[in-house]
């Protein structure tokens, strides 16, 4: 291997906006010999190979894997069963399988069964991303001071530390964690919120007499920051809702408690409450910024290279 290089071949499967940005960045650094890519449509792989994505493309996930010694899983959780068990019988010997899945318990009940011996499962979950989707949506700096959390309970410590070093080669920093508590976690800072913005645009959308006029003509304001990550892909999206059930409902429950003692204290009138409460979530919104994971600059610092974990 060269200097930089972690892997001699990683095989993508799938191209969209999480496999290309891994793509972009692990070519433009060398830090694989080569990056082979699998989608299901020709019409995504012929853009892949445009944009340089990958090297080249393969039109069978079980072509893709042969003889790659990191293969990273980027399709939703709810295919990613039947692609285990397509693959599995091609991934070669000492290879490490990974994934990039927004839920990892169900992920792992899903994959687990299909690895064979003699190759490394180590689950892992990228904190990054916009709401764009697709080959073209993909940029090299997506991962810049983002976090992956790798869930590596029973994992062979080579390839977890072999495959945080590739992560970390993006920009990212690396950090392991349970994966019931991560689904937890996960819950709270993006599954739950993501619910509650498809929810607001589902309210506006009701209100019909007001949807094509005032909200869209008036929404550069809080609707449109609110709202941004109900443009998510809705395939992946109704799979981690459905994979991620218990951890989900407990937090919306937790919410929609707060949520009632908020209208408990607009109703009666207890200021106190409320400027007591957007003191404290303020304070939070701060130590976000102060963390690195977001900028104060105007529309979030968004553009057409904005991120978000």
């Amino acid at each position: 291997m060269g200097e930089r290089m972690i892997y001699e071949r990683i095989a993508l499967i799938g191209l969209g906006h999480i496999a290309g940005s891994i793509g972009l960045r692990v070519r433009a650094d060398g830090t694989a010999g080569e990056v082979v890519g699998h989608a299901r449509t020709q019409a995504t792989r012929e853009v892949a190979v445009a944009r340089g994505l990958v090297d080249r493309t393969c039109a069978t996930a079980a072509e893709a894997v042969a003889g790659a010694d990191l293969v990273i899983l980027c399709v939703p959780v709810g295919a990613m069963a039947d692609v285990a068990a397509e693959i599995a019988p091609h991934l070669a010997p000492g290879a490490t399988v990974t994934d990039v899945g927004s839920v990892k318990r169900a992920v792992i009940e899903a994959v687990t069964p299909h690895i064979p011996e003699g190759v490394h499962f180590v689950p892992s979950h990228p904190m990054a991303g916009t709401e764009q989707s697709g080959p073209e949506s993909g940029f090299p700096t997506l991962f810049e001071n983002r976090w992956f959390l790798m869930t590596a309970e029973g994992a062979d410590a080579d390839a977890v530390e072999r495959l945080g070093r590739l992560w970390r080669s993006l920009g990212a920093n690396v950090d392991t964690m349970d994966a019931d508590h991560h689904d937890l976690v996960l819950a709270v800072v993006s599954h739950a919120p993501h619910l509650i913005a498809y929810t607001m645009v589902g309210v506006a959308d009701d209100l019909r007499r007001v949807t094509e006029s005032e909200i869209v003509q008036y929404s550069a304001t809080g609707f449109r920051d609110f709202t941004r990550i109900a443009a998510s892909d809705p395939t992946m999206w109704r799979d981690i809702f459905l994979n991620n059930k218990e951890a989900t409902l407990e937090i919306l429950g937790r919410f929609t408690e707060e949520l009632f003692a908020l209208q408990r204290a607009i109703r009666t009138g207890d200021g106190a409450l409320l400027h007591d409460y957007f003191t404290r979530t303020r304070a939070i919104r701060r130590g976000i910024i102060e963390a690195g994971q977001d900028t104060a600059a105007p529309d979030f610092g968004r553009g057409p290279k904005g991120g978000d974990a």
